[in-house]
Formats: C-alpha cells, sequence, structure tokens
C-alpha cells in the first residue's frame, strides 16, 4: 500500500555537528601501538547532522537544531548542512567553544572505530518549532537534558520521537518514557538493560540494528526480523545514521514502520558503499532501486 502523503509532516533533527578526521590502515592500533596509514580525509559529520542529511536525501522536509563553533571549521558544516537544503533556524553559533571532531579509524574491512570530542554540540539547544504530525529524531552526542526537552516539546503537541542512544549512556524513566521509537545496535541494547526494560519503561517499538545481519524490531508482545541488502561495503561509518535519517523520513511520508524499517535498511546498505559519512549517504532515488532490484 502506497503511503499517506501529509504536506505538512517533517522531519526535525536534534543533534551534533562535527568534522570528520578520517585516517585509513590494515587494521586497528592496538594499545601503544603506532601503524602507518594509507589515507587520511576530512568529512563533514557528527551523528545529527549526518541523520538530517539522510532524512532531506531520503526525501523528507528536515529541520536541523544544532550548535557550532565561531570557526572555520563551524563555517564549512554551515555551508555543507545549507546546500543539502536543511532548515537551519535552530543551528546556534557558540562563540566560546570550538567545533565538534570524530577522530575515526577505519580499516580494509570496512569497519570504524571513533572517539568524538564534542566541543560546541555541549551547546546545542532543544527544538522548539514543532508540528504535531512532525517526527523528532535525536542522539546522544549532545546533552542528554537537550534530549529530554525537545522529545516534552514532541509529546506536547503530539509528535513522534525516535531515539538513537549512541553513544550509550544511562537513560532515565523519564527520557525513556518520552521515546516512540529506540534505536540502538546490537552493542548499545546491552548497555542499556535489554529490551525489556526500555518497553517496561513505556518505549512502544525498539529496533535493534545488527549490522549485516539486519534488524530485530521489537514492539510490546511481538518481534520481527528483517534481513539486510547484500552490498559490497567499503566503510560502515554513518550506516546507522543513514537508517535513522531514512526511517525518520518513511515515517514522515506516512509509510507503516515495516515498510519504512525496509527502507531505512536500504539507505543504511548503501551508506557502506562509499567512504565518508555524509558522501555516503543515499539519495531517495538510490533506496528505491535497490529495493526494486533485491528479490
Amino acid at each position: 500500500m502506497a503511503p499517506v502523503p501529509n504536506p505538512h509532516a517533517s522531519v526535525v533533527v536534534v543533534g551534533s555537528a562535527n568534522v570528520d578526521l578520517v585516517a585509513t590502515s590494515p587494521r586497528h592500533p592496538r594499545p601503544g601501538e603506532t601503524l602507518i596509514g594509507s589515507e587520511f580525509h576530512e568529512y563533514p559529520g557528527g551523528k545529527g547532522l549526518n541523520q538530517a542529511v539522510a532524512a532531506v536525501r531520503a526525501g523528507a522536509r528536515t529541520a536541523f537544531v544544532c550548535a557550532v563553533g565561531d570557526d572555520d571549521a563551524g563555517r564549512f558544516l554551515h555551508s555543507i548542512a545549507s546546500d543539502e537544503g536543511l532548515n537551519l533556524a535552530g543551528l546556534h553559533i557558540s562563540p566560546n567553544e570550538a567545533t565538534g571532531r570524530a577522530l575515526i579509524v577505519v580499516d580494509d574491512g570496512g569497519e570504524n572505530s571513533i572517539i568524538v570530542v564534542p566541543g560546541s554540540n555541549a551547546s546545542c539547544p532543544p527544538a522548539t518549532n514543532i508540528g504535531p504530525s512532525d517526527v523528532v529524531l535525536a542522539q546522544l552526542e549532545v546533552p542528554i537534558s537537550t534530549v529530554t526537552n525537545s522529545f516534552v516539546a514532541a509529546r506536547e503537541v503530539g509528535a513522534m520521537t525516535i531515539l538513537n542512544p549512541a553513544p550509550a549512556a544511562k537513560l532515565s524513566p523519564e527520557l525513556l518514557s518520552l521515546c516512540d521509537i529506540v534505536i540502538p545496535n546490537e552493542h548499545e541494547i546491552g548497555l542499556l538493560g535489554g529490551v525489556s526494560r526500555l518497553q517496561e519503561a513505556g518505549v512502544e517499538t525498539v529496533i535493534v540494528t545488527k549490522g549485516a545481519a539486519g534488524i530485530d524490531i521489537h514492539r510490546q508482545g511481538t518481534s520481527q526480523r528483517l534481513s539486510s541488502f547484500q552490498v559490497t561495503p567499503v566503510d560502515t561509518t554513518g550506516a546507522g545514521d543513514a537508517f535513522c535519517g531514512s526511517l525518520a523520513a518513511s515515517l514522515a511520508a506516512g509509510h507503516t514502520l515495516e515498510a519504512a524499517a525496509l527502507r531505512a535498511l536500504a539507505g543504511g546498505a548503501l551508506a557502506t558503499t562509499t567512504h565518508g559519512a555524509v558522501p555516503s549517504l543515499p539519495l531517495q532515488d538510490e533506496i528505491e532501486a535497490l529495493i526494486a532490484a533485491s528479490p
């Protein structure tokens, strides 16, 4: 069944904006070890910016609430977000903090390890201009109070809330009670106390992402597994963000949860086929083409 479009629905992403400093290496270094890398690149990134760009490329009108520094990196990210067509009315410029950075190592198998230095992301404001049909998406690279206040504002008008709890942190019952959907990966779900704890706190839907193994969708009393799409990965950076942004865009467009999850899986898979986070995020036509070409 085709989705029922809502011209008033938008995605509102509350989250981080970083410059990603990416080094490629045959493998990840052990403690105390120095390796010689093969390439180095600087990309726009941050889980918030990644997810906002993923949502807008997947076809959603998207607003991005974030904070950047009054520096060259902040101006670079502002330019990238503007060029992507994001609504930046909620962008805050922090005069006393440097724009956030992420230090990323990618090995020959495409697996990554990441250290995030938040910088100006600590000043990210909460979302305030939310409509009742909106989908509000947040992560944990900005203060938990920012996420909580954004979700309170969303609940007050009846908007949908989605939390990607990355990096994993201890979450209060108050915050969990404000979440319609929580999307942890297979490592984060253990740190959060398991699916049952989230559901007991009032989370309606928990989607556990498992990389190439697909996803498990847990709703109160039911669970369902969806397989991932088969691609040849070169860099997994941004794949989870592509999933989250594509899911939010599809839900805002009126797709059912299952259909939205399938589109999100396609978006996440495609993101692994290109180096970098923002550069890898697929367009709506690419997502639909992968779904149509798959058995």
